[in-house]
């Protein structure tokens, strides 16, 4: 299975706000900085994640997006399913699911894999990532911090 850029970028996304934000909004640029995410792209996969109810927005100078819950309440999972759609390794045809139909018995084995796979992705909070991040000694970003000149 292979994710798309899409459910990447919403994980990457996330972990960020996650890991470099600590509550506070994140504007996305920041976060495309950080990641390395296309601006546009991000914007739209942000209101995905906004629609899941997985990340929530403020306008304005201090505005952005944050986290709608805890860390430790979104996984991985989450955020693929809000910008990817269902996990599932193939899509099942109406024709498939006759009674007697051989192609009945592949679609069984698609359908526990793809049951496994999302216990996988679901097993994976944002919080046990930035747990990672802080073993492997990745730096969080420094706070914003705004300088006034006269």
């Amino acid at each position: 299975m292979k994710l798309s850029n899409k459910g990447r970028y919403g994980v990457q996304a996330v972990f960020d706000m996650a890991f470099h934000t600590q509550g506070e909004a994140s504007q996305i640029k920041d976060i495309a900085a950080r990641q390395a995410i296309p601006s546009r792209f991000l914007e739209q996969i942000c209101q995905d994640l906004k629609r899941a109810g997985l990340v929530t927005s403020k306008r304005g100078p201090r505005g952005g997006y944050r986290l709608a819950r805890p860390a430790s309440a979104i996984s991985v999972g989450d955020v693929v399913r809000a910008v990817e759609g269902p996990l599932a390794l193939v899509a099942e045809s109406p024709k498939a699911r006759s009674s007697g139909s051989s192609s009945q018995v592949i679609i069984h084995a698609f359908r526990e894999l793809s049951e496994r796979i999302e216990n996988c992705f679901n097993a994976v909070t944002m919080e046990q990532l930035a747990q990672n991040a802080e073993q492997l000694g990745i730096r969080r970003a420094s706070e914003r911090r705004l300088n006034y000149v006269i």
